[in-house]
């Protein structure tokens, strides 16, 4: 995962971890636990989407910030 590639995504379009993670409908705690891979689970693919969605990304974009592709 390119945390810093999202991270700069988010920045770009004014958002910070506790407002994606809202949106996401998880706690900051999660949102920080995944974006630093410290869940095994990682973000859900329903997560991914709505990033996706949200950011208006490409699946390349998506390839490249959650599957290092």
């Amino acid at each position: 995962m390119d945390k810093n590639r999202l991270r700069s995504v988010m920045v770009l379009f004014g958002d910070t971890s506790e407002t994606l993670a809202n949106y996401l409908g998880i706690s900051q705690s999660a949102f920080s636990k995944k974006l630093n891979e410290k869940s095994t689970a990682g973000f859900t693919q329903p997560e991914i989407m709505r990033i996706k969605e949200k950011y208006s990304l490409s699946g390349e974009d998506i390839d490249h910030i959650f599957f290092g592709n």
